[in-house]
């Protein structure tokens, strides 16, 4: 049912709780699994506490990604991109094929004004595939 999984990972507490709800999709359908992580495009004028937009620090994160996957038992495929991320998960999904994209949901979308600032109602939105928010 679900051939290829397409799991956005950053370095947040909910990507860390959705990670074992992946693991279970995959094993259960035997699923290929493609871990991505963005890196942000940081304003140039404006520097940037947020690690996400350094390539080196997301780097890192799918490579240990893969190694937790990999001690469970499953393969897994990277890939980095830059972009805006909502937009760029989407972009993937589209080109592997993804059948799933799983990922956490920081809850910023809870209220009317930061719906529309939600990576996650726009991935919702926009995904050629279902969708699974792990809360």
């Amino acid at each position: 049912m679900f051939k290829t999984v397409l799991f956005p990972i950053d370095q947040s507490r909910e990507t860390r709780e959705a990670a074992d709800v992946v693991t279970n999709v995959v094993k259960k359908y035997s699923s290929r699994l493609v871990l991505l992580s963005v890196v942000e495009e940081a304003p140039k004028d404006a520097p940037s506490a947020d690690p996400m937009v350094s390539p080196e620090v997301v780097a890192k994160l799918l490579k240990n990604a893969q190694s937790l996957f990999s001690g469970q038992g499953i393969q897994s495929e990277i890939l980095e991109r830059q972009g805006k991320p909502a937009f760029t998960i989407c972009d993937v999904a589209d080109e592997i094929g993804a059948d799933l994209i799983i990922m956490g949901c920081r809850g910023l979308g809870l209220t009317e004004e930061g719906a529309d600032d939600s990576v996650t109602t726009r991935v919702i939105n926009l995904s050629p595939c279902p969708v699974l928010i792990v809360p």
